[in-house]
Parts: structure tokens; sequence; C-alpha cells
């Protein structure tokens, strides 16, 4: 069963972090740069409120950029949300909020075509319609995708493009998030930073806010080799436990199982090989060109992450070989080079040509599906607090994410957040207490 953590928050941080050199007010704080970040704030601003947009880097230095394979939402013929639905609760493996399954799979369509709306650019075929693949767990070609297998590289484009044309949101770069600010009630305030090169705002800080958003992405720096890129140290979950909220499911992290191997030392940010590459027909192979998934599962190397990375491990521990191989020779040229130039301009950097050549793969930390425990309207057990996108647990992973619902669950809590934020603002209506 799922599991859910909380520590006190100390009477100290009700009124006060460390002694702010500077100060801010504005409505909203979103603290993070990737899709649940961005949409969030972007939702709010067309309400006209006041928002202010953290990152502890550029503003296009998350995880959204990094997604190559894309975006997953019941579009095309024949497709339903209830198919959506099944296939996220058997990867789930029994532990996903059946309620905020149906929710995201629902309010998906909707919410990618308000990303399309927003300025981002999916393939498409002759005729306009949007291009589908399949991933790992799903029965169906329900994965859109933008440049090929540079999906999260375009979602990210349009938002960064969307918030720097907006003048009336304001933007802190390279600023590392310290704690939350609550009043006496133990509502949410604001939060303390420390900027480091913003003039005037350098140093640490204060920003005074009736609701802050935290949509700071993973963990998988814990971790010696992942897939996430340097910022992800989970400073919000981090925040968020210091608060005194509470958070569910640290220990579901998902292992993606074809990540390229460097190396027995090779540590930090690893290339990562998308599952696309297996949805548009690649095979794991063994040193021997053994299809060793076969006969493991039905869906053999589409079976959902957790069951191919343990059937790679497996395999590894058998053979004594560091690592396994994926096979798209057979792809030839022309599709390597228009349906996966990321990738494979990645290999080639590292020496390796899968037009020609077996991709030496191994699991790595690829995402947290746990994080900071949140309602269907993003909602934290803080009053006033919210977290969205790989920060929080909203319950639709489970145990194990299906691909490419990342995106999506960022995507659809941004915009249940906004509008809880947007009501909540047009009503009146304090933060809501904890649930």
């Amino acid at each position: 069963m799922s599991s859910t953590a909380q520590v006190p928050s100390p009477s100290a941080r009700r009124l006060a972090a460390p002694a702010p050199g500077w100060t801010k007010t504005t409505d909203v704080v979103v603290v993070g740069s990737g899709v649940a970040g961005l949409t969030t704030a972007l939702r709010v601003r067309e309400a006209g409120l006041r928002v202010l947009v953290v990152t502890k880097a550029m503003l296009d230095d998350g995880s959204t950029r990094w997604a190559q394979g894309g975006i997953a939402a019941a579009l095309g013929e024949g497709d339903t949300p209830e198919q959506h639905l099944e296939d996220t609760l058997v990867a789930g493996a029994g532990l996903c909020d059946e309620e905020a399954v149906r929710m995201l799979v629902t309010e998906g369509p909707g919410a990618v075509r308000r990303l399309i709306a927003t300025g981002a650019t999916f393939d498409q075929d002759d005729e306009g319609e949007i291009l589908l693949t399949r991933e790992g767990g799903h029965h169906r070609r329900r994965i859109a995708h933008a440049g090929g297998d540079a999906t999260g590289a375009e979602i990210s484009r349009a938002l960064v493009e969307a918030v720097r044309t907006d003048d009336d949101l304001e933007l802190i770069e390279h600023a590392l998030v310290l704690d939350l600010l609550t009043d006496a009630k133990g509502r949410t305030a604001g939060l303390t930073l420390h900027v480091m090169g913003e003039g005037q705002r350098d140093g640490v800080g204060a920003v005074h806010a009736r609701a802050v958003v935290l949509a700071t992405g993973g963990l998988g720096q814990v971790f010696s080799a992942t897939t996430n890129p340097a910022v992800s140290t989970g400073d919000g979950v981090a925040l968020a436990l210091r608060a005194g909220a509470e958070v569910a499911d640290l220990e579901f992290v998902q292992f993606h199982p074809t990540v390229l191997w460097l190396g027995p030392d090779a540590e930090g940010q690893q290339p990562l090989i998308s599952e696309a590459v297996r949805g548009e027909g690649a095979h794991l192979v063994d040193a021997d060109g053994v299809r060793f998934m076969v006969g493991q599962h039905e869906l053999a190397e589409l079976a959902p992450r957790d069951i191919v990375a343990k059937g790679i491990m497996r395999r590894m521990h058998e053979t004594g070989a560091e690592h396994m191989f994926l096979d798209g020779r057979h792809f030839g040229a022309a599709m390597w080079e228009e349906r996966f130039p990321t990738i494979l301009a990645s290999c080639r950097s590292h020496g390796i040509d899968p037009v020609t050549e077996l991709i030496p793969v191994a699991p790595a930390a690829h995402y947290a599906s746990g994080g900071v425990r949140t309602d269907l309207r993003g909602h934290t057990s803080v009053s006033g607090l919210y977290a969205c996108g790989e920060a929080a647990c909203t319950g639709v992973h489970g145990a194990n994410r299906l691909a490419s619902n990342s995106l999506l669950e960022g995507l659809v809590f941004a915009e249940r957040i906004a509008a809880d934020i947007i009501e909540r603002d047009r009503l009146g209506k304090a933060p809501p207490p904890p649930p």
C-alpha cells in the first residue's frame, strides 16, 4: 500500500525564516519552470493576478525540455479515456487513485489542445492530424510527439516564449527556495529564497504571497546515475517537509529501462533512449541477439517500465553482462534521422551509430512517482501551498508511472490549480483548510 509521511513544523517558522535582505509582494509564487509551473503561471496571469516565477537556474533548464517521447492523451481514432485509464491503472500496480486517473485521462485531450493553442506544435501527417506513437504499457498509439523525439523541448520552447512575452509576469532566475513563510494560523504567506546574480535582489530575501505553487520537478540527482538534469534535487519536497506538509510514496522512484550505458563509472545525468524507440519497433536483445523480453510479458519490450527494467537487470545477472542492447538497425538511416534525430545525435556523440550498431542500454533513475501529497485541485496539507508535476503525489501514477503520463499530469493539474486560485480570488475566499 502507499505510504504517507509528515514532519512537524517548527514554531519558529510560523512567522519568519532567515531575516530577509530584500522583500517583494505578489499574489502567487510559482516555483519551477517546467510544463507544470509555467502552465500554472500563464493561466493565473490570464485572470489578471500578479505572478512571480522562481527558477533554480535559467527559465528553460527544468526537466520538461529533456522529455523525448511525448505526451499521452486519447486523441486518436478509436481511443477513449476509458482505455487510457485502464492502461494507467495496470501500470500503477493497484496503487493509483482511480478518481485522480479518471480526471487525468478525461481532461487530458482538452488540456493538450489548449497547449497547442498556447503555441506548442506537434508532428502531423499530410492531412494535418497529430501523429501518434506507442510506448510501454499502452495498448494504443496515443503519444503525441514533436520534432520526432524532442517533445519536451518544443513544449518548453512554447511555454517559455509565452512567459517571456508577458511583460507583467515577473521572473527570478538562479534562485534557490529556502523555506515557506506562514502566518499565525499556519496559512501560506510566501517564501524565502537565496538569489544569485540578480543585482539588488542578490542574497537571501522574502516574497510575500497568498499562494505558493511547488513545481520543482524530481529528485533524480539523489542517485549516482539518472536521466534528470542537475537541478533535480528534490528542493520542493524538502521545503514542503520543513513546512509540515505531508508527502507520500517517495519510495516509488521509477527507473527508465533504456538509458545509454556509458561505462561503469558514469555518474550524473545520462542520455535517455526514449521508449518511443521501442514503440516504433526496436528490440531489446542480449549479447547473443536473444530477445529476452519475449515470453516475459504480453507486450514484450513494451511492457510497463518496472517490468522491462527488472527484465533487463535479470538478464544482466544471468549473463554477467554490464548492460543489454537495443536493436533499431532495421529502421534504416532515414527513419533514425527523421523520427529520432536527437537520440541519433546523442548516440553518435558517444561513438555509437544506431543505424548500423546495437545501442548499449541499462536502467537508471528517471522519475519520482511520489512527492508532496495533494488532492485533485493541487492542495497540500498546508493551507495555501499547492504542488504539481513531479514534485507532487496526485495519486495518478501509483507504484509505476505509465509512459508519457508525466507531461499530461503536469499540464492537467496545473490548469486545475490555476482554476482554484482564480476562483478563490474572485470569491474572496481564504485558502482551504488542510485536507
